[in-house]
């Protein structure tokens, strides 16, 4: 890391008047021109925002940020939400705890806060689901608070603007107190949206453009010739692989049975094939006795932690089928498979291609 002797009042105004022409246009977004006006962010929308942003790109959750907003257009509207419905506007988010802790903290904020977000980090950090990044990132941009947001794209920037080498991430604290200096009073939550925009569309991770970005001058790495190989990263784990079976059963009428997972675990919440635990050595769970054939191929998805292999086994369905009560018997004109998490889409992607 180098000693960088910076302005910060005179950095944090440059990178505002490069927003101010450059800002990109979001749906959840007030930009810098309505901002100037008085016009205020909907703290409904940023946090949703941010929730969905969480391991995602903007461009994979503008059209389920868009579909939540018509369906549910407030905070109480969400909270009143049957629960089977959220989860099925988010398969294809992926990360499923997520939707869960945005129905708890939703319910949370109608039950107890009258159907308001609180306006502070400290208060915002203590409703379900919502942790330091996500408070932060509340406050600043939907109330103008000056807290530090720090996520990917502002810790490759503070990386390289300092030619910081330690990586991540444990250097994440020393990054956010470099953050922090650049913080200003006025207009931070102008700015906590600008230095985003500045990693996502200049500062990139590859073949960053530091010819045209506003803080080429101060920037250490660039002076060094090193930013295009910041921030470092400590060596990844390799992630181990379980296997699982699941078992599809469509009757001659086109009606599918579907199992609704647990609250808790992987996909909690989420209906999809009935099958076995993921493991090293799965043990056979079909829901039904039946002459049940394995296709040719498997199902390989990767979550956060682990590589999972899947055996796909169909059979028809019977007539008459008496499901159990974590089972439901989904009909040809209501089965959806985009409503499947990516995993479970997977599975039906190799049956109807058999």
């Amino acid at each position: 890391m180098r000693d960088l002797k910076i302005d910060s009042a005179a950095m944090s105004n440059d990178l505002l008047a490069w927003y101010d022409v450059h800002a990109r246009e979001m749906p959840w977004r007030v930009g810098p021109a309505d901002s100037a006006a008085g016009i205020r962010p909907d703290p409904y929308r940023v946090w949703l925002s941010e929730v969905m942003l969480q391991q995602t790109t903007v461009a994979a959750v503008r059209g389920y940020f868009l579909r939540f907003i018509s369906r549910w257009p407030t905070v109480l509207d969400l909270a009143a939400a049957e629960d089977a419905d959220v989860m099925n506007e988010w398969a294809g988010l992926g990360y499923y705890a997520r939707a869960r802790n945005l129905l708890k903290c939703a319910r949370t904020i109608a039950a107890d806060h009258g159907g308001n977000f609180p306006d502070s980090y400290e208060r915002l950090l203590n409703l379900p689901g919502i942790g330091p990044y996500t408070a932060a990132a509340i406050a600043s941009i939907a109330f103008d608070r000056p807290e530090t947001v720090l996520d990917g794209n502002v810790e490759r920037v503070m990386a390289r603007l300092h030619d910081i080498h330690a990586p991540l991430p444990d250097v994440k604290p020393v990054l956010k107190e470099r953050a922090a200096e650049l913080t200003p009073a006025l207009r931070p939550g102008d700015y906590a949206q600008a230095v985003m925009d500045l990693g996502a569309t200049i500062c990139t991770p590859r073949s960053p453009a530091c010819g045209i970005c506003p803080w080429r001058n101060p920037c250490a790495a660039r002076a060094a010739g090193t930013a295009a190989e910041l921030p470092k990263k400590a060596p990844k784990k390799p992630k181990p692989i379980r296997h699982g079976i699941v078992y599809l059963a469509e009757a001659a009428n086109g009606t599918w049975l579907l199992e609704r997972r647990p609250d808790k675990g992987l996909l909690g919440g989420m209906l999809g094939w009935p099958g076995s635990e993921w493991n090293g050595a799965p043990v056979p769970a079909p829901p039904f006795e039946a002459d049940w054939q394995e296709l040719d191929g498997e199902v390989r998805h990767t979550f956060t932690h682990f590589h999972l292999i899947l055996r796909v086994m169909t059979a028809q369905l019977p007539n008459g089928f008496n499901q159990k009560a974590d089972q439901e018997l989904v009909t040809h004109r209501d089965f959806s498979p985009a409503s499947l998490p990516t995993v479970m889409r997977k599975a039906f992607d190799l049956y109807k291609g058999r």
